[in-house]
């Protein structure tokens, strides 16, 4: 157990956080009506079983991205590490930019990652909206109290009266207005009696507050727009900084956990919460907020305005662009969710900001990705290679392991040929030293085959070497006793020219040339214009099986996985990850 004055280890200070409050019994007497509510709602409710509850808080309004992963993944899984439930709850107090479509896309992402909200037991998927009733009493509350007022000045009035970091606020003119006028002025602006931005509802806290967040901050707007959720019930809306802490409190949250951009907010957060617990409006014990650094990576921009930049101007193929950072494009892309879970496990949490190098998020990917992905054999960058000694029409099939490390994933037969596809980069007429694999009078295995000997090769007019030529050694095929008769060092993969199938290959990179995009004065100038390259490849057959989403390594090539828009006269895979860093620094 950490004591005050220690300094937790970044993989597990929210950890000791919750074990500190379970052992204090914090908790232990919270109550749980089986839906969110205030004080009147939980009172007579029996004792929650869940130990603790998190929550994950999206805004619909785009899609969720890799740092969004990172809050996912730690939130959901405190939850079920100590016996409790995380919320899937949307903040949908904008409805200006917020939409159905991103609903779906974010309860999609979450199921992606492998986590669930609903069960036979409780449904936790919530939508702030549905708090609007409870947070427009909150407010009622507040300003009985004395505690809200209506402020008719204007946007800039209230902008230039806020001071500075080293210079306090000036009262409104209309802070010590009465309770019944601001009554009166909020069930008007309730109403629709007067425009948007006409006026406010403000927090009455300290305008001479150190920290500028508690100078009076702004707790209901006005705004005639169409909500995608309560459509045109409401003309009035939450500010986010007041939402936020009532519906923790309403869905009995104890462990709030968010991002260190909020940090400055936490007193505000603790401040609505107090003043409402005191008014017997929301039920104790109340949610705690805890911050953590949010997730940075070299190569990436993980702003929502700069990602929409990308999509709007046609940067990127849209949201599900293999290349985005967001966890549409993640799936596209092949990358699985145990890596995600994997790599964040290994950077951990903590208050710390720091930079992650993107190799260590792709070898995360790596590692699970060469356990999970069968192997197939593919040839990118084809040279044909003719056996002159092979019998016409003669079909060997050479067996082949789904994946080497696991022999329960069984095998399949290949068909050698005489004639075949090999990789250009496998052939030499002048190699340099220590190249191991065909030229002229050289030896090599081919992988699963026969050893074979470079007998000749033809070029074109150009003098480019369009076909290989060889001969076989008929007793040295792999897996027979007389494999290892002859001794090569070149060892070369293949596939049979007539059994095989041509499919098309997206290979992705980073989408940002340096370490910090973010750092450029422009960061569209740092784009890699080579992030995507097309080509054809040619296949062992047995890939014609294939669906959408399945995925595989393509041995000495990298991890591949098919396209959505793949159909079985033209399959399209693309790279999810090389078999190595090869990033040119």
């Amino acid at each position: 157990m950490n004591n005050d004055n220690s300094t937790p280890s970044p993989s597990n200070f929210i950890r000791n956080i919750i074990e500190k409050n379970l052992a204090a019994d914090l908790y232990q007497q919270k109550k749980w009506a089986g839906t969110p509510g205030p004080e009147k709602i939980h009172a007579e409710a029996p004792t929650d079983d869940a130990r603790i509850r998190t929550r994950f808080p999206p805004e619909p309004n785009g899609y969720l991205h890799f740092g969004h992963a990172k809050s996912i993944i730690l939130n959901f899984n405190l939850a079920e590490d100590y016996q409790g439930r995380c919320h899937l709850r949307f903040d949908d107090t904008n409805p200006e930019k917020e939409s159905e479509e991103y609903v779906n896309s974010i309860i999609d992402s979450v199921r992606w990652l492998g986590y669930e909200f609903q069960d036979d037991k409780e449904n936790n998927l919530y939508f702030a909206s549905d708090y609007f009733d409870y947070m427009y009493e909150a407010a009622v509350v507040l300003i009985k109290a004395d505690l809200a007022y209506v402020d008719k000045q204007t946007p800039e009035e209230i902008r230039l009266n806020r001071g500075t970091l080293t210079e306090p606020g000036k009262d409104s003119p209309f802070r010590n207005q009465s309770v019944e006028d601001n009554l009166t002025l909020f069930d008007a602006m309730k109403q629709g009696k007067y425009a948007d931005g006409e006026m406010v509802l403000r927090a009455k806290i300290n305008m001479a507050s150190p920290n500028i967040n508690l100078r009076d901050p702004a707790i209901y707007r006005i705004r005639h727009v169409t909500h995608h959720n309560s459509g045109d019930k409401w003309c009035i809306y939450p500010m986010y900084t007041f939402a936020h802490p009532i519906e923790d409190a309403l869905e009995k949250i104890t462990h709030s956990i968010c991002t260190l951009e909020f940090e400055d907010q936490r007193p505000f957060y603790d401040w609505v919460l107090k003043k409402l617990a005191d008014a017997g409006f929301l039920a104790k014990p109340l949610p705690k907020q805890h911050e953590f650094s949010r997730l940075n990576l070299t190569h990436v921009v993980l702003s929502k305005r700069k990602l929409i930049q990308l999509v709007d101007e046609g940067h990127v193929q849209g949201w599900d662009d293999p290349r985005m950072p967001t966890l549409v494009g993640a799936k596209r892309r092949g990358y699985p969710p145990s890596g995600f879970k994997l790599f964040m496990d290994r950077i951990g949490v903590s208050k710390a900001d720091s930079v992650i190098d993107y190799q260590v998020f792709e070898d995360a990917m790596r590692e699970v990705l060469n356990h999970e992905c069968d192997r197939r054999i593919a040839v990118l960058n084809p040279l044909k290679l003719v056996i002159h000694n092979f019998p016409e029409n003669h079909i060997e099939l050479c067996e082949v392991p789904n994946h080497p490390q696991d022999s329960e994933r069984g095998s399949r037969q290949v068909k050698l040929t005489k004639e075949l596809w090999i990789e250009k980069e496998d052939f030499e007429v002048n190699p340099p030293p220590k190249f191991f694999r065909l030229f002229p009078g050289n030896q090599v295995r081919l992988r699963y085959g026969f050893v074979i000997e470079c007998t000749g090769y033809e070029t074109d007019d150009q003098g480019k070497v369009i076909k290989v030529l060889c001969d076989y050694l008929p007793d040295t095929k792999s897996g027979t006793p007389g494999s290892d008769a002859v001794k090569v060092k070149g060892n070369i993969h293949w596939v049979s020219a007539q059994f095989s199938t041509s499919v098309v290959i997206r290979n992705y990179d980073r989408l940002f040339h340096s370490d910090n995009p973010n750092d450029a004065e422009n960061f569209l100038d740092d784009i890699n214009p080579n992030s995507i390259q097309m080509s054809e490849a040619i296949c062992e057959e047995h890939i014609t099986q294939a669906s959408i989403g399945d995925q595989f390594q393509f041995e000495r090539h990298g991890y591949y996985i098919v396209d959505p828009e793949s159909s079985p006269d033209h399959m399209i895979f693309n790279r999810t990850a090389t078999l190595r860093d090869v990033w040119q620094k």
